[in-house]
């Protein structure tokens, strides 16, 4: 008993140190589960964290000066239809302006700046409508009229003319917003793909919700559809009624439906013209001197059918405008009395007189006109021919409302005005064929110089190929009736030395033949060209030439008809043979 009670007292010590340890290990559990549990809470919350960043849309909106690009206060956005300009306008005293370079490229190629004379100018039909930098005024024929703004504002070498003023004489409408400063302007009318907002709705700079929000676009509002380069899921590409270009979610809009962008009310200015009933048969004559004007009668004494006479009497004298002439009143009567009009040939040919020079200022580009007019008046002249050659692209602007500017006063004294041109290439797209055929009354394709005494390789003056060519791309700017062809009384005999060496001369068709006859060269007919053509060696030179004659030319006269041109002219009087007449009169008259 003694040693069970023994065993009792040293067993009870033992119980109590177990339950000591297990309370101390229970106490060091407790700590580290906590901390597994506020471990997993807070691992919980950052994957919810990470899972709501991932998925969540975004709320940022975007830095609107730098989505518009806008660097001054006073810098304007500008949406074109579907399409933010690289260029900005601006915004002053509440008003948009733009600049007129934009003008000109976006809304109306018409309007003219000359930055030498601070002046801004439109042609109207029969009145000049001018603007002077920084003025609230401008004049349409002399007379005064004002705004309740200024018009044109100048900054250094910038001009910025005002919205509201271009809108007077231009088909589009506007709408304006500030802060930020942007504009969208409609010069596109009709239906337009369209799409509808089903809830309020963000319209994002990207497609993705993570892209910054452009604008908020409330239930039921509409947007236009806009095209994208590649096909992007579940989004679409929009222009907002508030001027915002981006991209809203499919599921948040309704399927594509047309909505019509309303078209303003706005008459164009209705340019005539004093294009003739009859075809027209036009030949040039070359006159040098006030003596030569005494050759019309000889000229003219086998022209049959010939109803336009144009002798080469004016040209630019200086850059001042002033012009030379070698007129006469004798030779104008007695070509009415032989039932010709007189169109007048002015040309650009005096050497060291700048042509850009004289029209890129307003002040002898007016000179010139008025000089033209007056002549006309009082010569009693029909018509007045416009060749000025080697224009160069900086001066194709200038040209243009030169041409713009001369029509108003032909159309107000019924001078028929005429103005020549090369055969259509890229390098003579500055001559703006499109704007002659609506201000001119005939534009002239100088339906020859294929090759011409520069060119380096020996050919054709006018092959068949490049003359329709010519007419072709002429009639993709200008009315047919307004098209006149000419065609060459020349051909050219050429030579190619043994280095290679290219030389010509001009020759008319009698002297052509001679040439043929003289080296007992018989012509074949060359189907590709539609000429005869010579070739023959002599002292180790090559002597070639597609000549020009009633069956040339009379291939040339079908291209006239098939394509009902307004008429034909030739160059030049003198140098053909009297059938030619009688080949030209079957298609002609």
């Amino acid at each position: 008993m003694i040693k069970e009670e023994r065993q009792m007292r040293e067993g009870q010590p033992r119980r109590r140190r177990s339950r000591k340890k297990r309370k101390r290990r229970n106490q060091q559990i407790i700590p580290v589960l906590i901390a597994f549990v506020l471990i997993l809470i807070v691992g919980g919350g950052l994957v919810g964290k990470m899972l709501y960043d991932k998925y969540s849309p975004s709320k940022e909106t975007a830095d609107m000066d730098e989505y518009f690009n806008l660097e001054d206060e006073e810098d304007m956005a500008i949406i074109m239809n579907d399409e933010m300009l690289e260029d900005k306008g601006r915004v002053i005293d509440g008003r948009a302006y733009l600049h007129v370079e934009t003008v000109y490229q976006h809304l109306n190629s018409r309007f003219y700046w000359d930055a030498k004379e601070n002046l801004y100018l439109y042609a109207l039909p029969t009145e000049l409508v001018s603007v002077d930098a920084e003025s609230s005024e401008y004049t349409i024929a002399k007379a005064k009229h004002s705004k309740d703004y200024v018009i044109l504002r100048v900054d250094g070498n910038d001009a910025y003319v005002a919205l509201d003023f271009v809108k007077e004489y231009t088909k589009f409408t506007y709408e304006m917003w500030e802060e930020p400063n942007h504009i969208q302007i409609f010069t596109d009318f009709g239906s337009k793909d369209a799409v509808t907002a089903q809830k309020k709705a963000q319209v994002r700079y990207k497609p993705g919700i993570k892209s910054p929000i452009l604008s908020t676009v409330d239930k039921g509002s509409t947007m236009y559809v806009l095209d994208e380069p590649e096909e992007i899921e579940e989004w679409t590409r929009v222009l907002t009624k508030d001027g915002f270009i981006g991209y809203v979610r499919d599921k948040q809009i309704s399927g594509t439906v047309q909505e019509a962008v309303i078209e303003p009310e706005f008459k164009e200015a209705e340019y005539t013209s004093l294009t003739k009933e009859e075809k027209i048969n036009l030949s040039w004559h070359q006159v040098t001197n006030v003596d030569a004007n005494n050759q019309l009668l000889s000229r003219i004494a086998d022209a049959k059918g010939l109803n336009v006479i144009s002798p080469t009497w004016f040209s630019i004298a200086d850059t001042d405008g002033n012009i030379s002439s070698i007129a006469s009143q004798s030779y104008v009567n007695y070509a009415h009395q032989q039932g010709l009009d007189v169109w007048a040939l002015v040309d650009n040919f005096k050497e060291g007189v700048s042509t850009y020079e004289t029209l890129s200022r307003t002040s002898s580009r007016q000179r010139l006109v008025n000089q033209l007019t007056a002549a006309a008046i009082q010569y009693g002249l029909d018509g007045i021919n416009v060749d000025f050659e080697m224009i160069t692209p900086d001066c194709g602007r200038a040209f243009i409302q030169f041409v713009r500017e001369l029509s108003i006063m032909c159309r107000i004294n019924g001078i028929v005005l005429s103005v020549d041109n090369y055969v259509p290439t890229a390098s003579s797209e500055h001559y703006f064929r499109g704007e002659q055929g609506v201000f001119a009354d005939y534009v002239i394709i100088m339906g020859y110089d294929e090759h011409y005494a520069g060119s380096e390789v020996a050919g054709s003056v006018a092959s068949y190929g490049f003359v329709e060519q010519g007419i072709q791309k002429t009639l993709e700017e200008v009315p047919k009736e307004k098209v006149i062809n000419a065609v060459p009384f020349y051909t050219r005999f050429w030579r190619t030395d043994e280095d290679g060496n290219v030389t010509s001369e001009a020759l008319g068709m009698d002297s052509a033949d001679k040439k043929a006859v003289n080296n007992e060269i018989e012509p074949t007919w060359d189907e590709n060209s539609r000429q005869y053509y010579i070739e023959f060696e002599y002292q180790n030179s090559i002597y070639q030439m597609w000549m020009e004659e009633e069956r040339s030319i009379e291939e040339k006269m079908k291209l006239i008809k098939d394509y009902e041109l307004g008429g034909v002219a030739s160059w030049r009087l003198g140098y053909e043979r009297a059938g030619i007449w009688d080949v030209m009169l079957k298609y002609v008259n």
